[in-house]
């Protein structure tokens, strides 16, 4: 044995001697982890992360928060002689004099627009396989906090630089604040110190951006970690897959090789993203000044939805005992959101209550086989893309040739017509579907291969389907709805709670009423007689399209060389 060998032995021995680790860590290198290709867009959301924290550590050393007024005297000629913040001028050294610096600033940006892509997408996926059920409610709430703040921290370091667009933007969100009655002032002076734009605002912005933040992030990416560990993956159904079980790759080695070679296709997939798209070319914008707005201004991708929120509601200002309430700018922006938020927050208890469905899920739900859940994420996605589209009303108007005006009106009445129209449609595709998987466990599949009955019939030949995906069809849970319950006891009297068993029983009805069950063992059974004297029955077809050829024209022709 070598020394090299003899030292490390020592050395793991001395640690397990002190933290009895050997034990945890055998049985957390031999954790078992699923296989899916969703389950990566978790990854990349913490991959992303790192690559934030990464590029902002190297921003830190050269950015200088300050919004004191100084003299631009930099290698950008344009600018040159131009009063500016100390934080705009850091921002344009960092951006053309620092080494790297320009690509660490694309890097930055970038890798948090995937993160907060990542994280989106991921809370898609969960929600619409039901991932957030028991017991996992807690790490769906840790999800819409991290998005939250992912939400937070983007804002927040976009508005540094303080340059013509991201001061439009701060602009927008003050007077958001002073849209909240009673406090909105007083918030908005406490926030700016003072009258907008201040002195202080970026200094105390930055705190938030570098440590406040990151610092919340963290916690909560830890904190789901630790929940994902401990409760184990959640898997999509197949063979052998259970409840109970976990059908994957062991952490070490697979897992783990795995994850480090996809933590550095993220990293170059970014990097090379961020050296050959521009992003946020702060140098064209200009310094901010209160009395200039950039034309055709827009916000990342993520804010977008709340600015179409702003530009669609009307204008609807109240006048209350001298103090004016403008709910054209409280509701969009700060009631909506507030409601959106509260709802994804609390969906999983209102489903569970809804349907009074108890059990502990670690097999995750088809879309499909959810139709309402799937019906309600497809309406939020369409609503939330409406609100996305009218963010941009004046660029589609500009390069369409129409009235901004139209647009707006267009999107006011398509905001409460679209949502439901989509819901109604694609919780009849899930339902056609649930169709479609019963046919196939009862008929099997369509072989193309046509059977001409001795009595002269023609009937497409079917197979049954795989062993694979049976499975993935028979995992599609038999979901009866609540039944009713009596509203009034054997005395007339009304019974405590009757009401809000009445309503549950409803919204169980308005989940489960319409879902298409699996077939019977009867009725299986009897399928597979019927495929088995199909197929049997076929044979000689079959056999006889292995032998045919086809000619060089298209045309087949027999060959009897087969016979």
């Amino acid at each position: 044995m070598s020394a090299t060998v003899k030292t490390a032995g020592k050395t793991v021995g001395w640690v397990d001697d002190r933290l009895a680790s050997s034990n945890f860590l055998k049985r957390s290198m031999g954790k078992v982890f699923p296989e899916h290709w969703s389950f990566m867009l978790g990854e990349i959301a913490l991959y992303s992360f790192i690559v934030v924290l990464l590029s902002g550590t190297y921003l830190t050393l050269f950015f200088k928060p300050s919004m004191i007024e100084i003299v631009y005297n930099g290698s950008y000629v344009p600018l040159k002689g131009v009063e500016m913040s100390e934080a705009y001028a850091s921002t344009l050294d960092i951006s053309f004099d620092i080494r790297g610096g320009l690509l660490m600033r694309q890097v930055h940006h970038w890798s948090a627009l995937f993160f907060i892509a990542a994280i989106s997408v991921h809370l898609c996926r969960v929600f619409f396989t039901g991932a957030f059920r028991k017991p996992r409610e807690m790490n769906w709430v840790i999800g819409v906090g991290l998005l939250t703040m992912a939400l937070l921290a983007g804002f927040a370091g976009y508005s540094l630089p303080d340059d013509l667009l991201s001061g439009t933007g701060l602009r927008i969100a003050q007077g958001i604040m002073l849209s909240i009655p009673l406090v909105g002032t007083y918030l908005s002076f406490f926030v700016f110190g003072g009258e907008f734009p201040g002195t202080d605002f970026v200094s105390r912005l930055y705190a938030v951006h570098i440590l406040v933040v990151p610092g919340l992030i963290l916690a909560l990416l830890t904190a789901h970690l630790i929940m994902v560990w401990y409760q184990k993956h959640t898997q999509f159904p197949g063979p052998g897959r259970t409840n109970d079980n976990v059908v994957g790759y062991r952490l070490m080695p697979i897992y783990m090789a795995k994850a480090g070679g996809f933590f550095f296709i993220v990293f170059g997939v970014i990097t090379l993203i961020s050296g050959l798209v521009t992003i946020n070319p702060i140098w064209l914008y200009g310094p901010y000044t209160p009395d200039q707005v950039t034309a055709g201004s827009q916000p990342d991708w993520y804010i977008g939805w709340l600015e179409g929120a702003l530009r669609m509601m009307p204008n609807v200002e109240w006048n209350i005992f001298g103090y004016t309430l403008s709910l054209n700018i409280l509701v969009p922006a700060a009631i909506v959101p507030g409601i959106i938020f509260t709802i994804m927050g609390l969906y999983p208890w209102i489903e569970q209550w809804a349907t009074g469905d108890k059990s502990e899920h670690h097999l995750l739900d088809r879309p499909r086989n959810a139709p309402v859940r799937t019906a309600l994420g497809a309406m939020a996605l369409t609503f939330y893309i409406l609100l996305w589209v009218g963010g941009g009303n004046d660029l589609i108007a500009a390069f369409f040739d129409l009235s901004i005006n139209s647009i707006t009106w267009i999107l006011r009445f398509a905001i409460f017509i679209v949502p439901p129209l989509v819901f109604v449609a694609t919780k009849r595709i899930c339902l056609g579907l649930q169709r479609r998987d019963r046919d196939k466990l009862l008929h099997g599949f369509e072989t193309g291969n046509i059977l001409r009955l001795p009595h002269g019939e023609f009937i497409e030949i079917h197979a049954p389907v795989s062993a694979e995906e049976r499975a993935v069809l028979m995992a599609k849970p038999n979901r009866p709805p609540l039944p009713a319950v009596e509203e009034v006891d054997e005395n007339g009297v009304a019974m405590p709670g009757a009401r809000a068993a009445r309503l549950r029983t409803k919204l169980s009805h308005f989940f489960y009423a319409d879902d298409i069950p699996l077939p019977t063992r009867e009725e299986l059974e009897a399928a597979e007689a019927h495929l088995r004297h199909e197929v049997e029955e076929a044979a000689p077809v079959v056999d006889e399209d292995r032998r045919l050829v086809p000619a060089h024209d298209g045309s087949v022709l027999h060959d009897p060389a087969n016979d």
